[in-house]
């Protein structure tokens, strides 16, 4: 039992290094991450502003106006889909595929945020848990400084990984009510180019 318990402490103790330079690489991802969401969201507001009204006043008649409107260079996946929409209205499958392709876009858009909300906490537990092992001994032996080191290290892995998590959390939550907003825009003006598409 004993040898057991000794395979499974050293187990643990071997998983610390791997675990920090993950929380580290999810903290950088993290930064990364925050940079990216303040660019897409001042890039969302100046699409708002500038297609919302002639989104809403749309009708089969004049989406060759929001056609026009498109800003010719944005990073949105959203004005890409509109364009690529807008361009193959004499396509009505092709119009339903593109519907479709925007989910897997907007989906894959989201899985840094998801991954740094689940794992962060994840990581920043075992983060956490490992070095009690060592501080523990350090403690029983009298070794305060060896305590207070494996101490440290269980406070550190544990903040960096909230903080991971609390970025990916927020960006998840706010990237899912863009891109629910975006493909109710994108169905709506898939509908009028139907309606076109009837009328001729």
């Amino acid at each position: 039992m004993h040898y057991i318990t000794d395979i499974l402490y050293w187990i643990s103790t071997g998983l610390l290094v791997p675990v920090i330079l993950l929380l580290i690489y999810f903290f950088i991802r993290a930064l990364l991450l925050v940079g990216g969401f303040f660019g897409q969201y001042l890039d969302l507001q100046k699409n708002q502003a500038r297609l919302r009204p002639l989104i809403d006043a749309l009708d089969c008649d004049n989406l060759d106006r929001l056609a026009e409107a498109l800003p010719k260079k944005n990073r949105s996946i959203s004005v890409d889909y509109m364009k690529r929409m807008l361009e193959a209205d004499d396509d009505m499958t092709r119009v339903e595929k593109l519907l479709s392709d925007f989910e897997l876009e907007a989906e894959k858009d989201m899985e840094l945020p998801k991954t740094l909300a689940k794992m962060g906490p994840m990581l920043g537990l075992m983060g956490t848990l490992i070095p009690m092992g060592p501080a523990l001994v350090g403690l029983a032996n009298g070794d305060i400084a060896s305590m207070a080191y494996n101490m440290q290290v269980a406070f550190a892995t544990t903040v960096v990984g909230l903080f991971s998590s609390a970025v990916g959390f927020m960006a998840r939550q706010a990237k899912q009510r863009w891109y629910l907003r975006d493909l109710n825009d994108l169905e709506f003006i898939a509908n009028r180019i139907k309606e076109q598409h009837a009328k001729q």
